[in-house]
C-alpha cells in the first residue's frame, strides 16, 4: 500500500509554515495542532523563530530522523528546490498545495513537468500540485488550508471522497459535516501530476475503513485503460460513484483552465464508466444520495420494490419515478394482503404503492413492511413517512430501524420542517437513509439495484 503514509504518517513536515494568522502555512500548521493527530509535526520556515511555541526548522534536511509526509505551501518558484530536498531526505509522501503549474498554461506545464522529472527516479510520491491534500477522519491527518471554523470536518464514516477540484471538495466536505454524514477519507488531488485518480481508487478499494468510493473528476490525469481496469476490479468489491464535470463544450474549456486536464467527450466517459462498473452521478446531489444509500444499506437481490406511504400524492410521484427508472412494482399477493389486513382500515389501498392513508400509525408501517420483507415478494422497501400525520407515533422511527434485521434495503422519504427533520435525523443515525423527495429516494434505490445486477 504505497500511499499509506499520506493517510497514516508518524511524522509530518509543514514546509512554508507561517507565523502570520490567516496565511495558508499558518492554517495548515494550526489544523494539525488543533486536531487529534498523534504524530510529530515539524514547521519549516526561513524565519526560525518559534510558531505558537513550537521549534521551527529552516530546512527539512535539518530535521532529525525520518519524515513520512511533507506538505509544501511555498510560492511556486521555490517548489522545485523544496521537492528536491524532500526526495534527498527520503520523504515517502509529499503534498504540494502550491498552485501556478499546468492550470496556468504552457509555462506552468513546463514547471510541472520539471517537478515530475525531479521525482521520477526516487521513491517519493506526490499529490498535487494545486490541491487541498487529504483529510483522514481516523488518523486526523488534515492538510487543508481551510480553518475548521470556516469549513467543517465530517466525523468518522465509511464514505471516501476524491475531488479534482479543491473548491468543490471543500464545499462538499463542509456540507457533509453539517448533514452529519460520516467520511473515511477526503482527497483533493488537483493537477494529479504523480498520484492520480486511478491510484487513489485502487488504494481506497483496499482500505478497510472505506465502504463507498465517490469522486468528482474533470478529466483523467492518468492512463485511460489503467483507470478502467482499476475501476472494474474495485467495483467488484465496493461501489465506485463518479460525478464527471466538463461534459459540454463550454464546460470542457473551463476544465482546461482549472486543473490543466483534457476533459474529453461526455459520451465517451459515460461509456467507459459503464464498461468499468462505475456508477455515474449526474449531479453532486446524486453523488451523495447514492453514497448514503450504499453506506448503510445491503445490496438488493433484484428490482422488485414495494412503496409504502401515508400520503397518496407522494406515492404517485414515487411510482412515476420508479417506472422511469425501470424498477419493478409488483402488486402484493393475496396471501400477503391477508397477513396485513388486520391492521388496515377498509379504505386503505393494498396495491403498490400500499397507501396506509392519512390516519396511518406506526403499527401499520411495521406490520406492512415486516410482512412484505418476510414474504420474499420484494427486494427492497421505499417507506414514505410523512410525519405530519397526527396519528403517526414517533416510535415508527425505531420500528423502521429494527426492520433492518431482514437484511434488505429500506429507504425512507420524509419532507417537512423542524419536527420532520428531527425524526429524519434519528432515522439516518439509525442506518436508514432519508430523502426529502420521492424521486431522490427512488433513484437511490435504483442505484442499489443496478449495482446488485453486476
Amino acid at each position: 500500500m504505497f500511499l499509506e503514509t499520506f493517510f497514516n504518517p508518524k511524522s509530518v513536515a509543514i514546509i512554508g509554515a507561517s507565523h502570520k494568522p490567516g496565511k495558508i502555512g499558518y492554517v495548515v500548521f494550526t489544523n494539525f495542532l488543533s486536531g487529534l493527530f498523534n504524530g510529530k509535526v515539524y514547521p519549516i520556515n526561513q524565519d526560525t523563530s518559534p510558531i505558537l511555541g513550537h521549534k521551527v526548522y529552516d530546512s527539512i534536511s535539518n530535521i532529525p530522523g525520518s519524515i513520512d509526509l511533507a506538505v509544501i505551501v511555498v510560492p511556486t518558484k521555490f517548489v522545485q528546490g523544496v521537492l528536491s530536498e524532500c526526495a534527498k531526505k527520503g520523504v515517502k509522501s509529499v503534498i504540494i498545495i502550491s498552485s501556478g503549474f499546468s492550470e496556468m498554461g504552457e509555462d506552468g506545464k513546463r514547471l510541472e513537468e520539471d517537478l515530475k522529472k525531479n521525482i521520477r527516479a526516487t521513491k517519493t510520491r506526490v499529490i498535487g500540485p494545486n490541491c487541498l491534500g487529504v483529510y483522514d477522519s481516523s488518523s486526523q491527518i488534515d492538510t487543508l488550508f481551510l480553518s475548521r471554523k470556516r469549513c467543517g470536518r465530517p466525523d468518522q464514516g465509511n464514505i471516501a471522497f476524491i475531488s479534482q477540484s479543491g473548491a468543490v471538495g471543500s464545499t462538499i466536505l463542509d456540507w457533509l459535516s453539517e448533514e452529519n454524514i460520516g467520511m473515511s477519507k477526503f482527497i483533493s488531488y488537483g493537477n494529479g501530476m504523480d498520484v492520480d485518480e486511478s491510484d487513489l481508487i485502487e488504494y481506497l478499494g483496499n482500505d478497510s475503513k472505506t465502504k463507498v468510493i465517490t469522486a468528482y473528476i474533470e478529466g483523467l490525469k492518468g492512463d485511460g485503460k489503467k483507470f478502467m481496469n482499476i475501476c472494474k476490479n474495485v467495483s467488484r468489491k465496493k461501489p465506485v460513484i463518479i460525478l464527471k464535470a466538463g461534459k459540454t463544450k463550454k464546460g470542457t474549456e473551463a476544465v482546461s483552465s482549472h486543473t490543466g486536464s483534457l476533459a474529453g467527450s461526455g459520451r465517451i466517459y459515460s461509456a467507459a464508466f459503464k464498461q468499468s462498473g462505475v456508477i455515474e452521478a449526474e449531479t453532486w446531489q446524486e453523488l451523495f444520495d447514492y453514497a448514503r444509500a450504499f453506506s448503510s444499506q445491503p445490496i438488493p437481490e433484484g428490482e422488485k420494490i414495494l412503496i409504502v406511504t401515508d400520503g397518496g400524492g407522494f406515492g404517485v410521484l414515487a411510482t412515476d419515478e420508479s417506472e422511469r427508472s425501470s424498477l419493478e412494482l409488483p402488486k402484493p399477493s393475496e396471501k400477503l394482503k391477508n397477513r396485513i389486513k388486520h391492521v388496515m382500515p377498509p379504505y386503505a389501498i393494498l396495491k403498490n404503492p400500499i397507501d396506509l392513508t392519512g390516519d396511518a400509525d406506526a403499527k401499520r408501517y411495521k406490520v406492512t413492511i415486516e410482512e412484505a420483507l418476510k414474504s420474499g415478494e420484494y427486494d427492497g422497501i421505499i417507506a414514505i413517512t410523512l410525519f405530519q400525520v397526527p396519528t403517526l407515533e414517533e416510535d415508527v422511527v425505531d420500528q423502521l430501524i429494527e426492520l433492518k434485521k431482514y437484511k434488505k434495503p429500506i429507504i425512507a422519504c420524509a419532507a417537512g420542517g423542524n419536527y420532520s427533520n428531527k425524526l429524519s435525523e434519528k432515522l439516518t443515525k439509525g442506518g436508514v437513509p432519508v430523502y426529502p423527495t420521492p424521486e431522490r429516494a427512488v433513484k437511490a434505490m435504483k442505484a442499489l439495484a443496478e449495482y446488485g445486477k453486476k
